[in-house]
């Protein structure tokens, strides 16, 4: 067990970036961002590894009348994972999973709008793809992240945060290729209780990051 707390997600960036040297400078390797909160955390590591940056939006489909419980997920690029099990025993219709899609997909798409601009997806296929967000919790939108992107046929993908309960950590070493947790305490609580400083990362605060991270990049390839 690793415990550590972060002054903000800054310095959760830069400790992480720390444990992911063997990526450093590669051509093949690109680094995606959970917004919000995983945009600050995963521009520290590919400002640090000198890769681009990018992000991954991945929306929850709420069942219908119990909507905190997922019945699938949408994410960046027109991809949609169902949970069959669900779906199943709840005898969710295709009317109501559409639906649902549809208007998850609305606020998906206002996102990527908002926060990449005119600037296309970037091609994952044979790449290695670290995967950053601030924490997981239970590790459900990371999973959706996951499963979505291997639709996107990428070479290997790394999951990567810096802190996570221990089982979540481990649950995910048979989905991905590695999964890096930084910082395992336990009683874990929540991802919040392991920084300093966990405000709220706003649009503004992620545009400004990517065109950043863009523009650096550009500067030194």
């Amino acid at each position: 067990m690793i415990s550590q707390r972060f002054r903000d997600r800054i310095d959760a960036g830069q400790k992480l970036a720390e444990r992911l040297t063997r990526y450093a400078h590669r051509k093949d390797v690109l680094v995606l961002a959970l917004p919000r909160g995983g945009v600050p955390v995963a521009y520290e590591v590919a400002r640090s590894l000198g890769v681009p940056l990018d992000l991954f939006l991945v929306r929850k489909l709420g069942t219908p009348g119990q909507e905190e419980l997922a019945m699938g997920a949408i994410a960046s690029g027109g991809i949609r994972v169902l949970n069959e099990d669900v779906v199943k025993s709840l005898r969710i219709s295709e009317e109501k999973i559409n639906e649902a899609t549809r208007k998850e997909q609305r606020e998906l798409d206002r996102r990527e709008r908002a926060y990449r601009g005119d600037r296309p997806m970037p091609d994952m296929q044979g790449r290695t793809i670290i995967l950053v967000d601030d924490g997981l919790a239970t590790g459900t939108t990371m999973r959706a992240a996951v499963r979505a992107l291997r639709a996107r046929n990428p070479a290997r993908i790394v999951v990567a945060v810096p802190t996570a309960p221990r089982d979540v950590c481990e649950e995910f070493e048979g989905e991905v290729e590695e999964v890096l947790c930084a910082s395992t305490p336990e009683p874990f609580w929540a991802v919040g209780a392991w920084y300093e400083d966990f405000s709220q990362t706003s649009d503004e605060e992620v545009r400004s990051i990517l065109e950043k991270a863009s523009r650096e990049f550009e500067e030194h390839a």
